[in-house]
């Protein structure tokens, strides 16, 4: 049999690997802080609608608390900057109509707006926490 056809002896043996990753699956619950006790699963209806209550609460304080900067972070990085090219308007005025020019959608983030600040995004941003 050519050597490189050989199979290869493992290093470490498959029982001290899976010793090695079971400790390391059970320091990784204790850091974590798992706490799962049998006492502490709600048996009736109220501590099963106040525990419903909390998770609630705290996914919501979570997701505002992520959502918030995504929702207030400033869209244009140019702006309020001499080479800001959305503070150049464009507009145009056909007969006696009124005047439509670009300023209406790009004011907002020429002067530094964030999602909130758009308008029409902007209230749609209202129904998200944060």
């Amino acid at each position: 049999m050519a050597s490189h056809a050989r199979p290869k002896p493992r290093r470490i043996p498959r029982t001290l690997l899976r010793a090695g990753l079971t400790v390391s699956a059970a320091g990784a619950a204790l850091a974590a802080g798992g706490t799962a006790h049998a006492d502490v699963i709600p048996t009736n209806s109220a501590d099963t609608n106040a525990t419903a209550s909390a998770l609630t609460g705290a996914l919501t304080a979570s997701l505002g608390g992520a959502l918030h900067p995504i929702k207030t972070l400033q869209l244009n990085p140019l702006a309020k900057t001499p080479v800001d090219p959305l503070t150049n308007g464009v507009g145009t005025q056909v007969a006696d109509f009124k005047p439509v020019g670009t300023q209406l959608l790009t004011g907002t983030l020429a002067e530094g707006g964030a999602l909130k600040d758009l308008p029409l995004v902007g209230p749609v941003t209202r129904i998200l926490p944060g």
